[in-house]
């Protein structure tokens, strides 16, 4: 099945899942209850007018009335004043509270201590008028509570009351930092389950302890990649271009071109000698007598 849903930003009530999934409380019932739940703050509305403005007739809402008060969501009470005029005073809670709690509720003020247990397994217990701290742990054992109370939801074998829901959370939150889903929870749970449990808590925290997954392998610490240092590119010197308009470079030219055009023919001789005796090889090798070149008669010269 297929759900959309879009968290309401403003307009809205805060309902627990057992209300809304009650097993003895009528579809009337809930609904009176929910609407006098969204009313705001400080408003004074009787049930029968709720009940007149949800579309729920008079034999109705008078059932829907016994059952909210046989499951502990409403209380009211009669009283008469100086005058001896009698008036009524009812009380509505969003947690089932037993008749000595909700007479705390109504003359101190301040909500009752705890809750009774819910009439279907739910995540646990809750306090009404006090906050859990937000740590690691409580918000292990709250879903561990809520994996487990869907775990053994429907199978009336398992039928866990708050208490016990309550003390079993810690492990099946440990079935789930072990990366256990829901599903393999309840798998684990339900399969092959006698005929009759006697002692549903213990056979729960048997199966819990005994079944329990291995933990999950520690990850490596993460490595900080090492930066790479960049090469700095170093400037390699570049011999400037002759400048065409460097006057000395000029002069120098010219002077060079004097000098060589004002040599004597005797020193252009000199030069020119120089020049044929470094360039040109010797064109033939030193003979003997006989017109033999030496070097071959001494190659060939037998020994004495």
């Amino acid at each position: 099945m297929l759900r959309h849903a879009i968290a309401p930003a403003r307009f809205f009530s805060q309902v627990p899942n057992e209300i809304i999934r009650h097993p003895r409380l009528s579809s009337d019932a809930v609904r009176l209850l929910l609407w006098q739940l969204s009313l705001p703050e400080g408003a004074n509305e009787p049930l029968h007018e709720s009940a007149k403005r949800a579309g729920i007739k008079k034999t109705a809402f008078l059932r829907a009335k016994r059952e909210l008060a046989g499951e502990g969501y409403l209380h009211d009470w009669r009283r008469q004043d100086r005058a001896g005029r009698w008036s009524r005073l009812q009380l509505i809670a969003n947690v089932p509270l037993t008749a000595e709690q909700a007479v705390a509720v109504r003359d101190t003020g301040q909500p009752a201590p705890t809750a009774p247990e819910p009439a279907v397994g739910g995540p646990g217990a809750r306090s009404v008028g006090r906050s859990q701290d937000d740590t690691e742990e409580n918000t292990s054992h709250r879903r561990g509570a809520q994996a487990l109370a869907a775990a053994v939801h429907g199978d009336r074998r398992l039928r866990l009351n708050s208490r016990d829901v309550r003390q079993l959370a810690p492990l099946a939150g440990e079935w789930l930092t072990r990366g256990a889903t829901v599903q393999e929870l309840r798998e684990a749970l339900t399969s092959g389950l006698p005929e009759r449990i006697h002692h549903p808590a213990a056979f729960t925290r048997d199966r819990l302890l005994r079944k329990m997954p291995d933990p999950l392998p520690e990850r490596p610490p993460r490595r900080t990649p090492v930066p790479v240092p960049v090469p700095v590119p170093v400037p390699v010197p570049v011999a400037p271009p002759p400048d065409p308009y460097d006057v000395s470079a000029a002069l120098r030219g010219r002077e060079a071109r004097r000098r060589r055009s004002t040599r004597s023919p005797a020193a252009e001789a000199a030069v020119a000698g120089r020049l044929t005796t470094r360039r040109l090889p010797a064109l033939r090798s030193p003979t003997t007598a006989s017109g033999t070149p030496a070097h071959r008669r001494c190659r060939c010269a037998s020994p004495v």
